[in-house]
């Protein structure tokens, strides 16, 4: 079972709670952060200090609510609060060195092509396998009841997710010839930041109207029926709106900017992963009867295996530079509900997870999506 962790209180409260909590991960995640910083970025102890401390200070500018659960997440798992900071902004610093593949699928559904009438949001998150057991669903309840849900790295505060205000996001890495280092937002504070939005608007400022020093991908659905994938870089970004019903994404740029796109030759079959992920979708778009059930049939697609949709690890990759679908969610907006699956998701049900349960002593998720026989 995938593990949950749920705090409420002041964000400072929270973010403490949390380091406590996750103090023995949090320190496993430190130290394999601060392994690739200095061995696949060259970046020295002092370096990552520096680095960290220009992060917090960037967060406090940003969004004083995630500078406070930073601070007392750091308290509270016994950090330096310049490694908590790095490694919420561990993209930017290991990303503007070329490093190396990576890749996410995600998916949005409007709600008048669903049977149900909800907005679905869905992605596989992959990445390096290590981090799964250090990775866990967080979930927050701040002093006015506001609730977010997200998949979170041991000591980091957002990646994919959804809020009370069924508002919801899913992330992809994006990397250009515009990325470079500096005082700008880090990709991950920008992730939480949408999760903290109560309404569309005010995740678009939170994406949009601030300084960034990286590429990346959000793609942003709510309840209230529509969806938006934005592809963000330094001083640029770029839209791609629902076609029949559908977005679907995944690791390189597809809105025409002035920029190189460094990872759409190499990226394991980013050019692919978008249309085939449409492609077994768009029928049931079309009849207006898609249900989260073919949404999780397209996260297991095994086309070009291993580099599928549903990834596995290339056996000819070398020790440190295996990538797989770490975990695959699917987000039902309207119902706030999300479900979980751990890597691979072609052979596990998912875990469903209601926002209302969270907080309810001794709630538990609902068993979901079973395995299919022709995925087992």
């Amino acid at each position: 079972m995938t593990k949950l962790i749920a705090v409420e209180g002041t964000y400072e409260e929270m973010g403490a709670e949390l380091g406590r909590r996750t103090s023995e991960l949090v320190e496993r995640s430190v130290q394999t952060y601060l392994r690739r910083f200095r061995d696949d970025a060259g970046l020295s102890a002092a370096d990552v200090s520096r680095w960290g401390a220009v992060y917090l200070d960037v967060a406090r500018r940003y969004d004083a609510r995630i500078a406070a659960m930073l601070e007392g997440l750091a308290a509270g798992a016994g950090q330096p609060i310049e490694h908590i900071t790095a490694l919420n902004a561990r993209t930017e610093m290991l990303y503007g060195t070329g490093y190396r593949d990576e890749g996410c699928t995600s998916v949005a559904v409007l709600p008048k092509h669903t049977r149900r009438g909800h907005t679905l949001l869905a992605q596989n998150w992959d990445w390096h396998p290590e981090q799964g057991p250090v990775t866990f669903l967080l979930a927050t309840r701040d002093t006015t009841g506001f609730t977010v849900l997200t998949l979170a790295e041991a000591g980091m505060l957002a990646k994919s997710g959804l809020n009370s205000a069924g508002l919801g996001v899913c992330a992809n890495l994006l990397v250009s010839d515009r990325d470079t280092g500096g005082a700008g937002v880090p990709y991950h504070y920008l992730l939480r930041g949408v999760l903290q939005s109560r309404t569309m608007s005010q995740a678009h400022r939170k994406a949009l109207d601030v300084v960034r020093i990286s590429s990346g991908n959000l793609l942003i659905a709510d309840a209230g029926g529509e969806a938006i994938d934005l592809e963000v870089a330094p001083d640029v970004f770029g839209t791609l709106l629902p076609q029949d019903g559908l977005i679907t994404h995944s690791n390189h740029f597809q809105a025409p900017l002035p920029l190189v796109d460094r990872k759409a030759a190499t990226s394991a079959l980013t050019l692919l992963r978008p249309a085939r992920a449409r492609h077994l979708l768009e029928d049931a778009a079309a009849a207006r009867t898609l249900e989260p059930e073919d949404v999780v049939a397209a996260l297991r697609d095994h086309y070009s295996y291993p580099d599928s949709i549903c990834r596995h690890v290339d056996p000819d990759a070398g020790k440190g530079e295996e990538i797989a679908s770490v975990y695959s969610v699917v987000m039902d907006l309207d119902a706030r509900e999300l479900s979980i699956a751990e890597h691979p998701p072609c052979e596990r049900p998912y875990e469903r997870w209601r926002l209302d349960d969270l907080f309810t002593p001794g709630a538990g998720p609902e068993i979901c999506f079973p395995i299919e026989e022709d995925h087992a």
